[in-house]
């Protein structure tokens, strides 16, 4: 990772390091079981690696693409180029490609395996609603994700829960049309490898279903738990650079205030992009998304923007 001048907080990086522990801890666990279980492993790792390949070298690309924007010149939003020049020479780091979304979703976003391929992107809907000081925190948290290189640690945090998603959907298939195939047994087979997997076909693809699904749902805990750590670091990060807590807890305040004011069917265009944007797009109710939320509350977000304003004033 390249050095920047974004403060670190030892305190969140412990519990995000605690956090990538545990998910390794459930990598090994899950693969012992498989192993053990006797399943296929190649084909099943392959795609999945695959899939995470895609998002790896390619998530500035699908962010933008799912977003439909586009790049601009500083010709176009010198003011947006502006800003972003003077965080950048403030956090001594490389400048990341600028995009604007045209919609009235108040959001921003920042993505990219590191920085020389990284975007940052703000929506029209953002730029409207915000003055100079409340933008300049938005997307000095977005480059505070640049700088840390988010993008890349989620998408490897995030490999078991895609792994262990696929087996789940392979077995559950497999047992509809004709058994798991494993030793070329078949469903009523007897052939192959022997064993209680193979004597009992209809309770080995349950148990596959069962582990792959309970790891699935422990993986995607802590991804979103570690997600939300990262959010609450880059809050702090981009709070302490600028100097200005109060005026990212502004924007904060602005933004999921506003956010109620968008078309439900909008909102839910825009859920998956809500692990990338600087504040998740989420209508009224309840859902999965704000049971299992890829970032902190709001009430978090803003005690924690409060404490630096305190820390902050007793330092000058």
């Amino acid at each position: 990772m390249a050095t920047t001048r974004f403060p670190k907080d030892s305190g969140l990086a412990t519990r995000m390091g605690i956090t990538i522990f545990l998910i390794g801890l459930l990598y090994v666990v899950f693969i012992a079981i498989l192993i053990a279980l006797k399943i296929p492993l190649i084909l099943l790792i392959l795609i999945a690696g695959a899939l995470l390949f895609a998002q790896y070298f390619f998530s500035d690309r699908l962010a933008l693409f799912s977003m439909n924007a586009k790049e601009v010149s500083p010709e176009q939003y010198p003011e947006l180029h502006a800003i972003v020049d003077r965080l950048c020479a403030l956090a001594d780091m490389k400048k990341p490609r600028i995009a604007v979304a045209n919609t009235d979703l108040p959001n921003a976003f920042a993505t990219g395996r590191n920085q020389d391929s990284s975007v940052l992107c703000a929506t029209t809907g953002l730029l409207r609603r915000l003055n100079e000081s409340e933008l300049e925190g938005v997307l000095s948290h977005e480059l505070s994700h640049v700088a840390h290189r988010d993008v890349a640690v989620m998408t490897i945090a995030s490999f078991l829960g895609v792994l262990a998603g696929l087996i789940t959907r392979f077995a559950y298939y497999a047992g509809i049309f004709g058994g798991f195939g494993v030793g070329g047994g078949g469903r009523g087979g007897r052939g192959g490898r022997g064993g209680n997997s193979q004597d009992n076909p209809i309770q080995f693809e349950l148990a596959i279903i069962v582990v792959s699904a309970i790891v699935y749902v422990l993986s995607f805990i802590l991804v979103r738990t570690l997600s939300r750590y990262r959010e609450l670091s880059a809050d702090r990060s981009g709070a302490i650079l600028t100097g200005k807590p109060s005026s990212l807890a502004s924007a904060l305040i602005k933004v999921t205030g506003d956010m109620g004011k968008i078309p439900t069917q909008d909102l839910r265009r825009a859920e998956p992009m809500n692990a990338f944007f600087f504040t998740p797009a989420l209508g009224g109710g309840t859902s999965i998304s704000s049971l299992f939320s890829t970032h902190p509350s709001l009430e978090k977000r803003l005690e924690q923007l409060a404490k630096i304003e305190t820390e902050l004033g007793q330092n000058r």
